[in-house]
């Protein structure tokens, strides 16, 4: 007969029927206590439909905001497949739902880490020092869209966007400003770039190496995850095939060179950014990092490696519940994944090891004070789902680039929860939970069903041709939208709770219509002062480096940095010999 044991608080005392409590383990049968638990689950239904004659719910069907169905109440019926040892574990341990650490953050807080980057480095370089004085953690830098699509500020088709939604970096001399005074050696940098992710790399490793610090010395990340750019965020510059090589030769290169670095950061943020359920962004996100994976073996890399340099990045939105559970449910699946199908067996290559950023599609410009409260939720939710470093939205980020003012109101959201709350001091303290344990593992049966139907497509980068994910993302998108103006989904000083507002006197960030014309004569005085001839040979390099499959290209981008080639004239290259994606979907 199988036993489960229930805990007394009173004196010990022992009886081999188990008649009377002790305060060691009381053992019932597991048979006895389903059987009460039915009889006593009948009983509260039946005092539930008597109340409910009385007064009904506020509504019909209760889901979570990706939809899964929340029963009214959760018991050990709900979570009766759970398999301790195969489903949970322990922190640290295989498969790694309950953490990637034995004791989470009872050892260390998780890195507080503020995107930040706005006009020129030099302003950017002002905002990190003031965010590290602050107590922030490590940095995380927003280029803007010029730099995000491989153009220098003085291309026509960087007009009018020159530094808005982020820093503007043409060339290493825009690199050595960015990190004016920050020590390179001691602080962690991530980096929001993507298709040309390789290039910015180059810039950092050169930057680090005129700090004095080596390349091996290093530690950050660069997101250089160019799949869900192609499926819900649209920053490319290459086709599939070459943007694959250029991801698998920063791989190896980070492998043999800068063994600190996590070579790309696995980005569900946008996924879930562009509509996606929690279960979708799961989904994607894994079925992409899977992507990258296979490419990598197929390059000849070991995935017991360069697995351990992984990283993921996730978006943390307003259902509380639901949230911690992806977060937990994303851990185990990937650990399972690596190790079923890709035959990973080094412990720190199954591990999912993650950044979060609170929901940027969640604030609102109506009301925005109301947003501070939003991310406070989506914050401890992170926690509560043990994230290793986190970003918290600025309140006012719906108007406008956040002020300092309310970057510190974030920063100092991420401090009061590590620091007063209380949550940090045991290890995923929601574990357990029947709700919880029910949602993390319907969440994984919902995400692992979209992997495999994309599996049996031939992979991701066949889905993304066909339009699957960007398909099932769309749909998801009009369902939420539509519970918003239906009133069904209640989004509080939107459909509900409206006040008049004049929205005089706040004060917002507004970036200096001058910033595209000075960056364009500091570009053009950087590049008459340059030795243009050893520019050109550089450039020449990268492209034999672009024809060869057999090379790396990093080396040669890093010698073409180091002489002050710029971010534009490198990509210019590279488009000449990979060419320009353009969307071509095929439903």
């Amino acid at each position: 007969m199988k036993y489960s044991s229930v805990n007394f608080a009173s004196d010990p005392v022992d009886s081999e029927d188990g008649s009377l409590p002790g305060k060691g383990r009381f053992r019932v049968s597991e048979k006895e206590v389903c059987r009460d638990l039915r009889e006593g689950r009948k009983g509260y239904d039946e005092r539930v439909a008597r109340g409910l004659a009385r007064q009904p719910e506020m509504k019909e069907v209760f889901t979570t905001g990706g939809g899964i169905p929340l029963e009214r109440l959760y018991t050990p019926m709900d979570i009766e497949g759970l398999d301790y040892c195969r489903d949970l574990g322990f922190p640290g341990s295989y498969p790694y739902t309950r953490g990637v650490q034995p004791t989470m953050y009872r050892g260390r807080f998780w890195t507080m880490r503020q995107y930040a980057g706005f006009a020129t480095a030099a302003e950017s370089n002002a905002r990190y020092r003031y965010l590290l004085e602050q107590g922030q953690t490590g940095l995380s830098v927003a280029f803007d869209l010029p730099t995000q699509i491989g153009y220098d500020s003085d291309h026509p088709m960087a007009r009018g966007e020159v530094g808005k939604v982020g820093v503007a970096i043409d060339s290493l001399a825009d690199m050595e400003t960015l990190f004016r005074e920050i020590p390179l050696g001691k602080v962690s940098t991530s980096m929001t770039i993507n298709a040309p992710a390789a290039v910015l790399l180059a810039m950092y490793i050169a930057v680090g190496e005129k700090q004095g610090v080596p390349a091996s010395e290093l530690s950050g990340t660069i997101q250089n995850d160019i799949l869900k750019e192609y499926i819900a965020r649209g920053t490319y510059i290459f086709p599939p095939k070459p943007s694959m090589r250029l991801i698998t030769d920063i791989f190896g290169f980070c492998s043999d060179n800068v063994p600190k670095w996590n070579t790309i950061s696995i980005s569900g943020y946008h996924i879930r950014e562009a509509g996606s359920t929690a279960s979708q962004e799961v989904a994607f996100t894994l079925a992409d990092g899977l992507a990258y994976v296979q490419a990598a073996v197929k390059a000849g890399l070991d995935p017991n490696v360069f697995g351990q340099r992984l990283s993921f990045f996730f978006n943390a939105h307003n259902d509380f519940l639901e949230e911690v559970a992806k977060f937990r449910a994303a851990r185990r699946l990937w650990a399972r994944l690596m190790k079923e199908r890709m035959g990973v067996s080094e412990p720190k290559a199954l591990m999912l090891r993650f950044h979060t950023q609170t929901a940027g599609s969640t604030l609102t410009a109506q009301q925005p004070e109301n947003n501070i409260v939003r991310v406070a939720i989506q914050a401890l939710a992170s926690v509560m789902g043990g994230t290793q470093s986190l970003h918290t939205n600025s309140f006012d980020e719906a108007l406008a680039l956040p002020t300092e003012k309310s970057v510190g109101i974030a920063l100092k959201t991420q401090q009061i929860i590590a620091y007063e709350s209380g949550a940090t001091s045991t290890v995923d303290p929601l574990a357990g939970s029947y709700v919880i344990e029910s949602l993390t593992s319907e969440i994984e049966r919902q995400a692992l069903e979209y992997i495999d139907k994309i599996e049996e497509m031939g992979g991701m980068l066949v889905a993304i041709e066909k339009g699957y994910p960007q398909q099932e993302i769309q749909d998801a998108a009009y369902q939420y939208q539509k519970a918003v103006e239906s009133d069904e989904r209640v989004v509080v000083g939107v459909n509900r709770f409206q006040v008049d507002e004049d929205g005089g006197g706040r004060e917002l960030l507004r970036v200096d219509p001058s910033v595209g014309e000075n960056q364009e004569k500091a570009l053009k005085a950087m590049k008459q002062g340059r030795d243009n001839v050893l520019v050109g040979n550089r450039l020449d390099e990268v492209k034999a480096a672009a024809r060869d499959e057999n090379l790396n290209l990093m080396p040669a981008m890093i010698d073409a940095v180091k002489v002050y080639a710029t971010e534009g004239e490198i990509c210019g290259v590279l488009r000449e010999e990979f060419g320009e994606y353009r969307e071509n979907i095929v439903l």
